[in-house]
């Protein structure tokens, strides 16, 4: 471990910072676990269409587009993130219960959109605060996150044997469920150690919106968001419409459960090296070899293949989706000044996961509905221009501090 600098705050040194961040992950992305693969098939047993599931799922990246950013700030200036942090989760929770109430697509949709007024802004908060760990501390970013993935896999699971006990309806509360464990984790998170702000603690210049709008205005920042979004914006059919596809295939939900579990194991195995892999690969060749495979596993997941090709292609999650995330997050770290790193991450998560995924989203119930699982041809399409855009990026950045307006 990195030895702590002079005026260091605690939170960033101490044994427990690993651990707590740890924690939060896992309530997160147990969240997310029960989201993302189940909560279409409750928009399915509510009477939405493919196309309004789209538009229910896209709306709350939209959201995020103009909402994230100016949260990730308001962190950034307020010194204390954990405090952000414990604000979105609760919010998130009270939100997300509304649904219970719902009972047509304008409601579902209204309510979603006011979850993700909160929900959103939730991670990229959450990975500023990690990445400061791993400057400042030494911390492996990997062995934090991929606490998040482990309690995907368990949330994976569980999900399938609750709908197949249950039906759809457990879906919901079982996002319920997982919302309040954020809540209650966000009050673990490390507090900013002494009577000063975290900025003050480690003599930070203090963030101003003129070193946000700097971003927003760099060329290679923009190309950097190009790359990291469509790539991830790729998995837009998989997120909506997997479990749904897979149900009109015969597969079961036990099964559709282990085939989700698959991606999420081989992503935490490259977490567990992430270190090694980082410092080996670098993060813009991270990012490509993340579009790479994306061009393989979505132009095999079009044509429908058996199982016995499904669980294998599956493992190319830990490229699609685990490669591009460390390029991404280790981008932003390197590339980009400590001050703003945070409004960095907001900005990536609004722009590049929401607006490109939401883009995608939007698109994909239309290209499904007509299209079945060709659709994800269109996602095929997608990591190839990510892949020319990690190409430009490439060629352009030398590995030092983006400065305002390159």
């Amino acid at each position: 471990m990195n030895p702590p600098r002079k005026n260091q705050p605690q939170e960033q040194i101490g044994r427990g910072f690993a651990a707590r961040l740890s924690l939060f992950y896992g309530a997160i992305f147990l969240l997310i676990g029960f989201h993302l693969p189940y909560f279409p098939v409750w928009l399915e047993w509510r009477g939405l269409s493919p196309a309004e599931i789209g538009i229910v799922l896209s709306a709350p990246l939209a959201i995020r587009v103009f909402f994230t950013p100016v949260i990730s700030f308001a962190a950034d200036r307020s010194g204390n993130r954990r405090r952000v942090l414990i604000l979105l989760a609760w919010g998130a929770l009270f939100a997300m219960s509304l649904l219970t109430l719902a009972d047509s697509f304008i409601a579902i949709l209204a309510i979603a959109i006011l979850a993700a007024l909160f929900w959103t802004s939730i991670m990229p908060v959450t990975e500023a605060i990690a990445m400061d760990g791993v400057r400042r501390s030494g911390h492996d970013y990997g062995r934090m996150r991929l606490w998040g993935s482990l309690t995907f896999i368990g949330a994976s699971f569980a999900g399938g044997i609750a709908l197949q006990a249950w039906g759809a309806p457990a879906a919901l509360w079982l996002m319920i469920a997982a919302a309040g464990g954020i809540a209650g984790a966000a009050h673990l998170l490390p507090r900013p150690a002494g009577k000063k702000r975290l900025r003050e603690a480690t003599a930070l210049p203090r963030i101003r919106a003129e070193d946000a709008l700097s971003l927003v205005r760099s060329p290679l920042f923009l190309l950097f968001l190009a790359a990291a979004g469509l790539g991830q914006a790729a998995h837009a059919v998989y997120y909506v419409f997997g479990t749904i596809h897979w149900q009109a295939l015969g597969i079961p939900p036990g099964v559709i459960g282990t085939l989700w579990a698959v991606g999420v194991i081989a992503e935490i195995l490259l977490f567990m090296f992430s270190r090694r892999v980082v410092a080996a690969l670098g993060t813009v060749n991270l990012i490509a070899l993340a579009a790479l495979a994306g061009i393989v596993r979505w132009t095999i997941t079009a044509f429908s293949p058996p199982l016995i090709v499904l669980f294998p292609v599956q493992i190319l999650h830990a490229l699609t989706f685990g490669a591009a995330h460390l390029g991404a997050v280790h981008f932003i770290s390197q590339a980009i000044p400590e001050n703003v790193a945070g409004t960095a991450q907001g900005l990536y998560a609004a722009c590049a996961v929401g607006g490109a995924m939401g883009a995608a989203i939007l698109a994909s119930g239309p290209l499904y509905e007509a299209f079945g699982g060709y659709a994800y041809l269109a996602m095929a399409v997608l990591s190839l221009v990510s892949l020319v855009c990690t190409g430009l990026l490439a060629r352009r950045w030398r590995g030092g501090k983006l400065i305002v307006g390159q």
